[in-house]
């Protein structure tokens, strides 16, 4: 997952998202709403699709639970490193916690995952930095989960417990003759497409450190 939703101009973000935790959830995020907090430039306009590709809105501009969790000061940097790593996936597999370092390569990805042009790359790479900033990507990883399961979006539904679970005809999984409860979880990467090898070797340096250790 690689967002393509980008800000024309990043100076709003830390006053846009001070006003979420600190203000009341509107019904619905529109324009008008956005004026009513006191941002009118037409570019503020771009935090309503990117904030629905953060999972903080619904695709009609509902507040999602993940907005309302962000919310709580005390949570929302864990939230929106969350919020990052969903719409922002491809990027954590070059550098699980990336840094201005990684600024090239990253702009990089959006040129070949995207197929966008050098000035628009680094936009939305200005973008992603400046959301980074309000993250706390430590917190993520060190809690193991980074957000309760309700505000976690698009999530399949969660997989019953197996001394419970029934098959259709009422009899537990886990009494079914030549039925195994061990779970398996196959990892696909998806490489981009991209002359850059430095890329490829932080993908497979993270993959190393972090899968094969």
């Amino acid at each position: 997952m690689l967002t393509s939703r980008y800000l024309p101009s990043t100076k709003n973000v830390d006053a846009l998202f001070d006003k979420i935790i600190g203000g009341v959830a509107p019904d619905k995020m529109t324009v008008e709403h956005l004026k009513a907090l006191g941002f009118s430039s037409s570019n503020d306009r771009a935090f309503i699709p990117l904030l629905k590709d953060l999972g903080f809105l619904t695709p009609d501009g509902t507040p999602t639970p993940r907005y309302h969790a962000y919310r709580d000061r005390s949570k929302s940097k864990v939230v929106m490193a969350e919020a990052l790593r969903d719409a922002y996936s491809d990027v954590f597999h070059l550098n699980e916690k990336p840094t201005t370092a990684d600024r090239p390569a990253v702009q990089g990805l959006f040129k070949s995952k995207l197929n966008s042009s050098d000035r628009l790359a680094q936009v939305q790479a200005m973008t992603f930095y400046a959301l980074l900033a309000r993250a706390d990507l430590s917190a993520t990883a060190a809690s193991g989960t980074a957000l309760p399961e309700e505000i976690k979006r698009n999530e399949p539904a969660a997989i019953e417990d197996a001394d419970t679970a029934q098959d259709v005809n009422g009899l537990p999984f886990n009494e079914r003759p030549g039925v195994s409860a061990q779970l398996h979880y196959t990892i696909q990467v998806h490489l981009p497409a991209t002359k850059d090898l430095e890329v490829y070797n932080a993908i497979f340096r993270s993959l190393r450190e972090n899968l094969l250790a």
